[in-house]
């Protein structure tokens, strides 16, 4: 059992979204360490779990949640509001990307503690090009607190 730190967790169910999210923020030179999880559920069991994720526990050095809404099992609210609710993770960032441009969901998002909704562009450059830029922003641009 490693304890890791890791920076970037995209929970999302797509994996064509997920593969291109993940091969843009490669491109665009982050070398942060990256988790993908599949799920609404396996992103609360990453979080709140004691389980072990790929055969390895996770320290709580995490820079940004990259988050969809619209999951199987567990949706993106229910992990949203979980992750904002508990102590140990309702500081770190959580950006919504989703294809959901419903006023309610924007408006649920942001009461519930969302610190970016954005909304997945269709087209695959794009999409790339937003990501990146997103990576950017929030590991290398974004200050945040130093974990507890």
């Amino acid at each position: 059992m490693i304890y890791t730190e890791i920076e970037i967790i995209l929970i999302e169910d797509n994996m064509d979204d997920a593969i291109l999210a993940i091969h843009s923020l490669r491109q665009s030179k982050l070398t942060n360490k990256i988790v993908h999880l599949k799920n609404g559920q396996e992103a609360l069991d990453f979080f709140f779990s004691e389980k072990e994720f790929d055969g390895e526990r996770y320290v709580n050095s995490h820079k940004i949640i990259f988050l969809d809404l619209k999951m199987p099992k567990v949706d993106g609210i229910e992990v949203l509001t979980k992750i904002k609710s508990d102590a140990k993770t309702q500081s770190i960032p959580v950006v919504i990307l989703t294809s959901s441009i419903q006023d309610p969901d924007i408006d649920r998002c942001y009461k519930l503690g969302a610190n970016s909704y954005v909304v997945k562009p269709i087209e695959f450059e794009n999409f790339s090009k937003q990501i990146s830029q997103l990576g950017l922003y929030w590991t290398v641009l974004n200050k945040t607190l130093a974990p507890r």
